[in-house]
């Protein structure tokens, strides 16, 4: 009797066990990978206009759904793939910049809120004084 008393505390035991693993919270199924995450323009000129398109995969295992893209300053304008990207497949969070009244290095944050969580990409720039044209 003892020992079928420890069996079935045992056999119990593993189930409860099993059941609370099986209720934790899941990881996202839906993973966005940035090939880049930081693009450097390097220096341009004041009142240049820059782009870049950041390119991603979704390594999750469902689709993935981006919600909302937010800049840190209205000097930085986004568009990305409003459609749902399977797994395996890519996408795209295309950023510009234009540095009118901006000067000195520029470190722009780009915050892609999807349905996994958010991820940040930036863009960083010196931006120089335009240089005035010669009358001479």
């Amino acid at each position: 009797m003892k020992k079928l008393t420890i069996l079935v505390c045992s056999l119990f035991m593993a189930f409860a066990a099993f059941a609370q693993n099986n209720t934790q919270a899941k990881a996202p199924a839906a993973k966005i990978t940035f090939d880049e995450k930081t693009h450097d323009f390097g220096d341009i000129k004041q009142g240049d206009k820059v782009e870049f398109t950041f390119k991603f995969k979704n390594t999750g295992t469902e689709p993935l759904i981006i919600s909302n893209v937010q800049t840190t300053c209205g000097c930085t304008a986004t568009n990305w793939t409003k459609e749902p990207v399977a797994p395996g497949k890519t996408g795209e969070v295309a950023a510009s910049f234009n540095s009118a009244g901006k000067m000195g290095q520029q470190n722009k944050v780009i915050s892609v809120y999807y349905n996994g969580g958010m991820e940040t990409v930036s863009i960083v720039t010196n931006v120089l004084p335009a240089k005035a044209d010669a009358a001479n």
